[in-house]
């Protein structure tokens, strides 16, 4: 019994053993839309007529290093062996990466700037730092110590952020988008006049404690035009699979 189990472990893993283990982990579901999403990209490349050229690949695979830190073959070896990939593989991956951009790029391209100025609020920015308390009164009474100068926002965060790399910040969140926020927090940071320290402000979360740094005027620049086109093009697909029943990906 033994030699034989050790037999069946020493064995190949098949690809019937892995659509097992992926029916039985529950992740069928997420595998299978992400074989009908690759199909509905190949389908829209080929009928719009995109078709990148050798030096198009190789810019994406550069930026896909630098992104990925594989800074050189031996590192981009591992991080393939991690992830059971061939350079075949990681070809496709880079292809398909790439036609995804440029089919964002066809399909809504020319809209991004139009949905950039209807929604100008929605992509205001704000540099906070947050402490979050469980008790208002707590709050209330930090907050009139930091406003009298007996305390300051790094002691703060010293002692009431439980998260390592957040209390090393001193509380410091950086930039935040307007839509990020939960609405109660949102009117408050975005009436602020910088330097700010808000009253505490409750939500289901629990009692925060921020002070507003700086509020960042929208810009459309090239990492937010990729924001935004993202945003079109997975709610574009979203909407495709979401209108096939389950049944029609098998």
């Amino acid at each position: 019994m033994t030699a034989k189990t050790t037999t069946d472990l020493n064995s190949k893993i098949s690809d019937r053993d892995l659509i097992y283990e992926a029916k039985l982990s529950g992740k069928m579901p997420e595998l299978m839309r992400g074989i009908f999403r690759r199909k509905i990209i190949e389908q829209q490349v080929a009928k719009a007529g995109i078709s990148p050229t050798i030096e198009d690949l190789q810019t994406a695979a550069d930026r896909f290093r630098v992104v990925n830190q594989l800074e050189s073959a031996a590192a981009t070896q591992k991080w393939l062996a991690e992830r059971l990939l061939t350079l075949d593989d990681f070809e496709d991956l880079i292809t398909q990466d790439l036609l995804s951009d440029r089919l964002a790029e066809h399909l809504f391209g020319d809209r991004v700037e139009q949905l950039f100025y209807q929604n100008l609020l929605d992509y205001s920015g704000a540099v906070i730092y947050e402490v979050i308390l469980e008790d208002y009164e707590l709050a209330m009474e930090i907050y009139y110590s930091l406003q009298e100068g007996d305390l300051n926002f790094a002691d703060v965060a010293q002692q009431y952020i439980p998260l390592t790399e957040l209390r090393r910040r001193g509380g410091y969140v950086g930039r935040v988008d307007r839509k990020q926020l939960r609405p109660e927090i949102s009117a408050a940071v975005f009436a602020a006049t910088p330097p700010q320290l808000l009253k505490p402000i409750v939500t289901a979360v629990g009692v925060h404690l921020i002070q507003v740094e700086e509020i960042v005027e929208p810009k459309l620049d090239e990492q937010l035009h990729q924001q935004i086109l993202t945003e079109l093009f997975d709610r574009w697909l979203a909407e495709i699979m979401d209108s096939h029943p389950q049944h029609q990906l098998r």
